[in-house]
């Protein structure tokens, strides 16, 4: 299987995963390294393959060497990103079945073409890839990630955290500013929840986040450990995995949280919770545009833009941290 870049796209392939070794495949990932932890954690997969390949470009040559050492080892390849390029490696490993769907005049490239839906016609992530093992009934799968005890123990060790014994903070998004929660209002809850629970936060992101991250550790000062960049993907799963709940803005770590099980509010401003959502019956999802109660009413959700085309996010702005601690109530409960 050909992996998603993104880490939300990416945890919401395992059910497809599932379902494909239910009957008997026998799967290895190929994947970015950054995505490449993530798939260590879903026992279905045999094989991860970590790919040398970087952002942009088609790098053809980097993509016909490897095609050529993985030539002979596989039937079928799943193909899951829509990018022409994401199907060069099947194509030049010569595999005889090559799935996904049509895009980007990919056409030749692969042999079973599934039609690509139209973006506002796209049917919820796990669906949408789950449909690509050509069987029924992909609506209700909830993605799982499993985490070694072992490690995870060590991992919370060496940040000095207890399990059950923190609460984590996601406040970053890498697609752009127009997901993210003010750093105001992290810090305000951080204040609300440490008065409430008595619980330290852990603020989780990589390295591009760590700047926001020491701004709302700076805004609640002694509330606050700031991880971003500290901890690899592998150390953020099992940091998750232990705490007493997480908050997050839609972004990959929220998916991980809901495949974990943890209890979780999810704070949603440009996307659309009803494609992405954090599929776990501990989530609470908060999104103004579907409060009846919030006036004027936000006509301009879902805009699905990297920063607010109108200048004030609103959707973020007026999404104010006392509504957070009654859902954070009902996803403990």
């Amino acid at each position: 299987m050909i992996a998603p870049q993104w880490l939300g796209d990416a945890v919401m392939t395992e059910p497809l995963l599932r379902r494909l070794a239910a009957r008997g495949e026998r799967i290895s990932v190929a994947a970015l390294a950054w995505i490449a932890p993530l798939y260590r954690a879903m026992p279905q997969v045999a094989e991860v393959i970590e790919l040398p390949f970087g952002h942009g470009g088609l790098q053809w040559s980097a993509r016909r060497a490897l095609g050529r050492q993985l030539q002979g080892r596989f039937d079928t390849a799943y193909v899951l990103p829509n990018s022409f390029k994401s199907a060069l490696l099947p194509w030049f490993a010569g595999i005889a079945q090559r799935v996904g769907y049509l895009g980007e005049a990919r056409w030749p490239l692969l042999t079973q073409r599934l039609p690509n839906p139209r973006k506002d016609q796209r049917p919820p992530m796990v669906a949408f890839y789950s449909a690509l093992s050509g069987e029924p009934g992909t609506q209700a799968d909830q993605p799982r990630l499993y985490i070694d005890a072992a490690q995870a123990q060590a991992t919370l060790h060496n940040l000095g955290l207890a399990p059950g014994a923190y609460c984590v903070f996601a406040p970053g998004s890498e697609y752009g500013s127009a997901k993210r929660w003010p750093a105001t209002h992290y810090a305000e809850l951080a204040r609300s929840v440490h008065a409430a629970q008595g619980l330290p936060v852990l603020l989780l992101g990589s390295a591009k986040e760590a700047a926001l991250c020491a701004q709302i550790a700076a805004l609640a000062p002694g509330l606050c450990l700031n991880a971003a960049g500290k901890t690899s993907l592998t150390q953020a799963l099992h940091a998750i995995a232990a705490t007493k709940f997480i908050v997050s803005n839609d972004s990959g770590l929220m998916h991980v949280a809901a495949a974990l099980g943890v209890p979780q509010v999810a704070l949603f401003g440009s996307s659309d919770p009803r494609h992405t959502p954090p599929l776990s019956r501990h989530a609470q999802v908060l999104w103004l545009k579907t409060d009846p109660a919030y006036q004027p009413a936000l006509d301009c959700a879902p805009c699905f833009a990297r920063e607010c085309p109108l200048g004030h996010t609103r959707c973020l702005q007026d999404l104010l941290p006392s509504r957070v601690m009654p859902a954070l109530a009902q996803a403990l409960g």
